[in-house]
């Protein structure tokens, strides 16, 4: 990962513009920042919206959306509402917040996106770490995302609320309480009852878009069948084409080595044209 210091160096030099942006889901706004690329000699640019996981937040995943931004696109990453733990800076409390309220949350951004003036409508890419590469997962086909990028997905998300076991939360499956304790983070009965009715597997099916998945081996947290299955699920589909790495020695949220391997997977299938 890299430090927000060298991020800003890479930002002076690639010649990107940084900026603070603002949109609404309901009542509650999002806050979030956009990397615009200067010099691409284009008027209309590629978007790409990059999502953090759970309990994370915008600077997590900052990197990637620089990243994307170095390769063209008009890029963007931001608080989900009730899904940072700390430092968050868009509304929502963690009571309220689910995969269903973050896919809300993601369609908002893409909206406030393509409706830049220097946005290819045509030319979305939606990327999402863990629970945020569930949540893209869920909103492309709706969106109509030409691109999927997904490290390390949580597609174990359903099985795990079934189960009454999601990573630091134990409850009763069937008499699930108002709130839930997952550590420090405190959830609402609403982020059980929607991962419990998610069919995500059902869900992805008929997205038309490519996909690249990027997995550690080591990982504890997403095992690999959850990966896998995801993987065969877009292979089998008619249209749009899919590419799983597993990287050798990788664990969830990956460290600085298997991070460098990770983007060079992101900036390849960035560049890539449908």
């Amino acid at each position: 990962m890299w430090g927000l210091t060298g991020l800003k160096n890479r930002i002076k030099r690639a010649g990107i513009a940084e900026e603070k942006f603002e949109c609404k889901r309901g009542s509650l706004i999002i806050r979030g920042t956009e990397y615009r690329p200067l010099k691409t000699g284009k008027d209309k640019l590629p978007v790409a919206v990059v999502c953090h996981g759970f309990m994370a937040f915008q600077d997590t995943v900052r990197s990637y959306a620089v990243a994307l931004a170095e390769e063209g696109y008009l890029s963007y990453c931001f608080d989900f509402c009730g899904g940072c733990l700390i430092k968050g800076k868009s509304d929502g409390s963690t009571t309220e917040m689910s995969v269903i309220t973050e896919v809300e949350d993601l369609k908002a951004v893409v909206n406030y996106a393509l409706n830049r003036p220097y946005a290819d409508v045509n030319g979305l890419t939606l990327m999402g770490c863990s629970q945020g590469g569930l949540v893209a997962s869920l909103a492309a086909k709706e969106v109509n995302a030409q691109k999927l990028i997904l490290f390390y997905p949580a597609f174990c998300i359903h099985d795990d609320a079934v189960a009454g076991k999601m990573m630091l939360a134990k409850f009763d499956p069937e008499h699930i309480p108002a709130t839930v304790r997952c550590g420090p983070m405190k959830l609402g009965r609403k982020y059980v009852e929607d991962a419990q009715n998610l069919h995500p597997y059902e869900e992805i099916k008929d997205f038309c878009g490519d996909v690249l998945i990027v997995h550690g081996s080591a990982d504890g947290i997403v095992k690999r069948e959850y990966i896998d299955k995801a993987a065969e699920v877009y292979s089998q589909r008619k249209k749009g084409n899919v590419k799983l790495y597993i990287i050798e020695g990788g664990r969830h949220m990956f460290g600085a080595k298997h991070d460098k391997i990770a983007s060079e997977y992101l900036r390849e299938f960035a560049r890539q044209k449908i």
